[in-house]
């Protein structure tokens, strides 16, 4: 698959189709988005709100979520904000995660059926990672982008006049609905 992608890609750049996306760093909408990598949202979500290239800063990961309050998606939510202009974060998860429900015990199971050693696990958790949080899952999407929204309205480097707010799309229709 990576030789056909760059192939692709090695045609892509002869016949300079790059530069219908050319824009600047600066987002033009000042905003950022943090949503799920579900391979789902790749299209719709930019289609249903709207957005293209260059409009917004766009963080992505297994659930749309704060792992860790000084973690990659705060550190990119701030460079975003106070290097590069954005003043409104939208916290969007979706209907039919693959992250809700996650078990940390069976993520681990599965790792093991992977290959990886219990002796790597056993490293893990002596350097202080707690599996339990850091695979947990959610029980509800809503109660997810809420603790989210929460987590960032209540970081103490994130400026206060930065909106923050939060909303779930239908992965089947791209309706978006206003959570908090």
């Amino acid at each position: 698959m990576i030789e056909e992608m760059l192939a692709y890609n090695k045609k892509f750049v002869e016949e300079k189709r790059y530069e219908q996306y050319a824009t600047s760093k600066y987002p033009n909408k000042k905003v950022a988005i943090l949503t799920c990598m579900d391979t789902r949202l790749v299209e719709l979500l930019p289609a249903a709100l709207g957005i293209k290239n260059g409009d917004v800063k766009m963080i992505k990961n297994a659930g749309g979520v704060v792992t860790n309050p000084f973690g990659s998606v705060i550190r990119s939510l701030l460079v975003g904000i106070i290097e590069l202009g954005v003043t409104e974060v939208l916290v969007i998860g979706h209907t039919d995660c693959g992250v809700q429900h996650i078990d940390s015990e069976m993520m681990i199971h599965h790792m093991k059926n992977r290959g990886i050693s219990q002796e790597s696990i056993d490293l893990m958790k002596y350097c202080g990672i707690d599996f339990e949080k850091w695979l947990a899952g959610f029980d509800t999407v809503e109660d997810s982008v809420r603790e989210t929204v929460d987590t960032i309205r209540n970081h103490p480097l994130i400026p206060k006049d930065v909106r923050i707010s939060g909303f779930v799309i239908n992965t089947e229709t791209g309706e978006l609905m206003p959570i908090c």
